[in-house]
């Protein structure tokens, strides 16, 4: 399916790693035009390199913490004319209520939670200008989909960001910017991919069989994050044109058990 995404400006959060390199990727290779945030310079960089060297796409780069209000106006200046935005950055301890205190609590809900808020109120102007734009938030089925007490930062503030990108979502056609919004489930990112390995050799098994461990996830397996990354590039061309006010979540099934562990 042709996604006629050749030439758009986008710009995605957490950007040089995970799913939301993953994104990039796949953008890339439709022939968009890409800026990437995250925090780290170096990993930042490292993308840029490989992206450009593989696809004829501009890549620029910004290192940023965006927990900090001032270094989101900074690069909502920088990308004001993007049409597309990706949140993506973000990451939520675990643990019950008990497990994470206020200072943890509140640094993970400000990158994650309000940073997503402040960049879709700081780009959402330059979009409603020229009546078109796209904002994607990836968001999560623990708090998305169902309630997780042994995830509760995680749950509480990712059931806030899908209220929010529902509730945005319904009311921005009428100035022409769809919001809409993924649930990824359990996905083989280097991240949980390091975790699960670490997790592989405590139970005594060798570190390559960590898979093993997911036995139990939906088809045997995580998601790939190469598969979140098809489902955002169709949800942010205009194949999806009619879709605003939704997540969609994947994750082979498994929030339907009801239950994430």
């Amino acid at each position: 399916m042709e996604l006629d995404l050749t030439g758009r400006r986008v710009l995605i959060t957490g950007g040089s790693r995970g799913i939301g390199r993953a994104i990039a990727e796949r953008l890339a290779a439709e022939g968009c035009q890409l800026q990437l945030a995250a925090r780290s310079a170096t990993d930042l960089e490292q993308a840029r390199a490989q992206l450009t060297a593989r696809y004829p796409v501009a890549v620029d780069c910004h290192a940023l913490d965006l927990a900090e209000g001032e270094a989101v106006a900074r690069l909502a200046q920088a990308c004001a004319d993007v049409d597309i935005l990706i949140n993506n950055a973000g990451a939520i301890p675990g643990g019950g209520l008990q497990d994470v205190d206020e200072t943890r609590w509140r640094q993970a809900w400000e990158l994650k939670v309000f940073g997503y808020i402040n960049l879709c109120r700081a780009l959402y102007p330059a979009m409603v200008k020229r009546s078109g734009g796209v904002i994607l938030n990836l968001v999560g089925i623990a708090g998305g989909e169902i309630t997780e007490g042994g995830y509760l930062a995680g749950t509480t503030g990712n059931a806030a960001l899908a209220a929010f990108t529902r509730a945005l979502g319904g009311v921005s056609p009428a100035d022409g910017v769809r919001v809409l919004g993924i649930n990824p489930g359990m996905t083989a990112t280097d991240r949980l991919v390091n975790l699960m390995r670490e997790t592989a050799v405590a139970k005594g098994l060798a570190a390559d069989d960590w898979r093993r461990l997911t036995a139990d996830q939906p088809f045997g397996r995580p998601a790939e994050p190469a598969e979140v990354a098809d489902l955002a590039a169709f949800l942010v061309s205009d194949r999806a044109a009619y879709i605003s006010g939704t997540l969609i979540t994947i994750d082979g099934g498994l929030s339907s058990r009801g239950r994430l562990f």
